[in-house]
């Protein structure tokens, strides 16, 4: 069980636009502290964008101390170099996390889907709603990566409240993906499976 007040740090990971929001937790109330995004269009060279998704999860987690770090996990695509862009992006926010000594969850897109609205299949306009009335917030968010990962802190929040929150609709992960895909194996062209990392990753799928 969580401290009564705490602080979470919520991340929808991107190579091109990251968002992140901070929230603080006391008892079964959420007060959001901070939501927004880091955008990297104009940053062409990859290296540069990894050092700046490392540079702002720095400055963001020592300005408002998190206790916990939670990021969503990349969504398994068809598309190989897409996913591993975004495993590249995701891995450099959790080794800041890490770094910090932050105890960092995963948790999966559906996952937070169902958490936050109770559909695993929502819009991100309908997560975006329910986030407003939990949250009782008027001012709009500043593009759906800002409030994709204000949704992954929220559900993080109640995931800690109610640890078997959601176990039906467990993600199978990396399992899941090759059943889907045959084809990729025969044909060579999967990515290296997601490893654990020592030091605080958990999956919150």
């Amino acid at each position: 069980m969580i401290p009564s007040s705490t602080v979470i740090l919520g991340v929808d990971p991107g190579t091109v636009v990251m968002g992140y929001s901070v929230i603080r937790c006391t008892g079964q109330k959420i007060e959001m502290l901070h939501m927004g995004t880091l955008n990297m269009s104009w940053e062409h060279d990859v290296f540069e964008r990894l050092q700046r998704i490392y540079k702002t999860m720095d400055e963001v987690i020592r300005q408002f101390q998190p206790h916990h770090f939670a990021i969503e996990a990349p969504f398994f695509g068809k598309n190989v170099q897409s996913m591993l862009k975004l495993g590249r992006a995701q891995g450099v926010a959790i080794a800041c996390a890490m770094q910090h000594n932050l105890a960092v969850t995963e948790y999966s897109p559906k996952k937070v889907k169902m958490v936050v609205t109770g559909n695993g299949n929502a819009e991100k306009e309908q997560v975006w709603g329910m986030l407003q009335r939990l949250l009782q917030l008027t001012e709009k968010p500043k593009g759906f990566d800002a409030s994709d990962a204000l949704a992954v802190a929220v559900c993080h929040h109640y995931q800690q409240q109610s640890p078997l929150a959601g176990l039906t609709n467990k993600s199978k992960g990396w399992e899941d993906f090759l059943k889907k895909n045959p084809e990729r194996v025969s044909a060579g062209k999967l990515p290296n499976p997601p490893t654990s990392l020592k030091g605080g990753l958990k999956k919150g799928k």
